[in-house]
């Protein structure tokens, strides 16, 4: 199932809201993360929709000559919009086999501000990661602190006996996209 990218390049998977939020800096981060991506030769892996924070990272990595690749289920393609203009369009059965396919073509992953949908998304590659299925990089895009209650919920879950502290090895956190770049570009080179 997985599609290659053009050679030698990378893939970042991208889990988002497919709305913008209350805050104009999250959809700001969202394109210029888009733009990051395709300014390093990285191809987008994302939900291909033409929403939201969704719609922006798509956009801006366009905008900036990226390689795009979107995969989204047959039941939300009017829902979320899906962006057909993309490098890659792949519609799927349902959400799961959705996740999937985003995963198993991607080298990494980053978690924009987001809602339900994100979390689930993070909470899967980050229990994976945590059983030892993989060992792709996770990082959190903490834009103007979205992510802090979330990380302190994580504390809390540590704290209470639920999870090892090494839980938080598993993902990283960055507060602007230049230093999600820096992060990527250590991680995948």
């Amino acid at each position: 199932m997985p599609v290659p990218a053009s050679p030698a390049r990378l893939s970042v998977c991208v889990y988002c809201g497919s709305r913008f939020g209350t805050n104009p800096a999250f959809k700001a981060a969202a394109t210029e993360l888009g733009q990051t991506l395709a300014n390093q030769g990285w191809r987008l892996v994302y939900g291909a929709g033409d929403v939201g924070l969704m719609g922006a990272v798509a956009k801006g990595a366009q905008a900036a000559g990226g390689e795009t690749f979107g995969v989204i289920p047959e039941h939300l393609l009017r829902r979320e919009v899906g962006k057909r203009d993309l490098s890659q369009f792949i519609v799927t059965e349902n959400m799961h086999e959705r996740k999937k396919v985003m995963y198993m073509n991607s080298d990494a992953i980053v978690v924009l501000p987001g809602g339900a949908g994100s979390l689930d998304e993070m909470f899967e590659v980050l229990t994976w990661r945590q059983l030892g299925l993989h060992e792709k990089p996770i990082y959190l895009l903490n834009v103007d602190g979205y992510w802090q209650p979330l990380l302190v919920l994580l504390d809390h879950v540590i704290e209470q006996g639920f999870a090892d502290a090494s839980l938080r090895d598993y993902f990283a956190v960055a507060d602007t996209v230049p230093a999600l770049r820096e992060a990527l570009r250590n991680a995948l080179s």
